[in-house]
């Protein structure tokens, strides 16, 4: 009897462990994440400060993207598009890219309201991709009217919920 419980203990030690590698972990690396109080960023190009402050009750989206990275630019495209009907949700939009006619052409294509865009000419250097902890494929987060954020890579389906 003992002899043939030790090969299911195993079995059932061995299977508790794979389970175990499949629990999602927080990636050590993020920086930042929903409940964490957002940086206040400062664009080193032209030392323009962001505000992201939201009138009680609503929200900011703040989107970062660029011009080269075409998966960040649709879904910055997509999030500006899912908000023009919308004063719940104030966006501002980061352009990553290093020149600004590359900004200014790529702002004017997507049909983008450029008074809600900005852009960080020192990309991948800059403050405010370190203080993000910004990587390849950017990032958009949603910050509450207090500063939290309450939302990160939202997509333009999911911000339904927060225009209601």
């Amino acid at each position: 009897m003992i002899k043939s419980v030790k090969p299911i203990f195993v079995v059932l030690v061995f299977s508790s462990l794979i389970s175990f590698s499949f629990i999602e972990k927080k990636d050590p690396t993020e920086k930042l994440v929903p409940g964490d109080k957002t940086p206040m960023p400062v664009l080193e190009f032209e030392k323009q400060s962001l505000n992201l402050r939201a009138d009680e009750g609503k929200y900011t989206l703040l989107s970062f993207w660029a011009g080269y990275d075409a998966v960040s630019r649709v879904k910055n495209v997509e999030l500006c598009h899912a908000l023009q009907n919308t004063d719940r949700i104030k966006m501002i939009s980061v352009s990553m890219d290093r020149y600004e006619s590359v900004f200014r052409a790529a702002v004017e294509q997507d049909g983008l309201e450029s008074a809600l865009c900005c852009i960080e000419t020192d990309g991948k250097s800059s403050e405010i991709f370190k203080e993000f902890g910004l990587r390849d494929g950017f990032a958009n987060y949603l910050i509450d009217s207090d500063g939290m954020i309450v939302a990160k890579n939202v997509t333009a389906e999911e911000l339904v919920s927060y225009m209601n």
